[in-house]
């Protein structure tokens, strides 16, 4: 549910994730909120009580979008993308790629009427501490982040088994031809062809990494092998 259905499917119509939908390995409904506005200007928004910079989306016209949806989707319970909701993290992705699908509402100005987001039981998710123009940003990036975890949109499942976030650590640093490169080599043991090794060589990267770039992951992911 955007204001903007001309920005779907974007970049999500590209590379694998557009074969998956050319091939019917997921779809994509847009729907445009100003359809539900109830005068002919098919006006959304208005000013904040209170006071304040900006304008808000009217909670008549984001209810209604919202209700439209449900009768179609009754078991998708609805997510409202803002700066403000629970922090996205990799369980949560897996939590909604592996569920029947989901429903998004893209937020534009200051927000939504908080009354329509209570009323519906949105759950309120967000990106990371900053903030966007809107909500269709948010809406393709988490989409995205579902559809890899899809059967068939990656294929095998190799690709996915070492990434960043799977066991709670980030992914550890990949190399390619040439073996040299502007004086830096490739490390001697990926060379070795002692798989064991180069394992452990991998998950040692993985935890420095975590612990330099992320210590909040690092932390969390010490406790858990404690």
């Amino acid at each position: 549910m955007t204001l903007f259905a001309e920005m779907f499917p974007g970049p999500l119509g590209y590379s694998l994730a557009g074969r998956g939908l050319e091939d019917g390995l997921w779809s994509l409904e847009t729907v445009d909120i100003r359809d539900f506005a109830s005068d002919k200007h098919r006006t959304v928004d208005d000013a904040p009580y209170g006071g304040g910079a900006g304008m808000v989306m009217r909670p008549d016209v984001a209810a209604a979008a919202l209700a439209a949806q449900k009768k179609d989707a009754a078991d998708l319970a609805p997510i409202f993308l803002s700066p403000r909701g629970r922090r996205l993290d990799q369980g949560r992705v897996r939590e909604l790629a592996s569920g029947p699908g989901i429903t998004l509402l893209c937020g534009r100005y200051e927000g939504v009427d908080q009354r329509a987001i209570d009323a519906s039981g949105a759950e309120e998710i967000s990106l990371g501490d900053f903030v966007l123009s809107g909500g269709e940003p948010a809406a393709i990036a988490l989409i995205d982040a579902c559809l890899r975890l899809r059967p068939g949109i990656m294929g095998g499942g190799g690709s996915l088994a070492e990434e960043s976030f799977d066991d709670g650590l980030l992914e550890y640093p990949h190399y390619t031809r040439p073996r040299t490169w502007d004086g830096r080599a490739v490390p001697e043991v990926l060379l070795s062809g002692d798989h064991e090794k180069i394992r452990q060589w991998r998950a040692d990267k993985a935890q420095a990494i975590t612990r330099e770039r992320r210590p909040d992951l690092w932390e969390t992911w010490a406790k858990g092998k404690t």
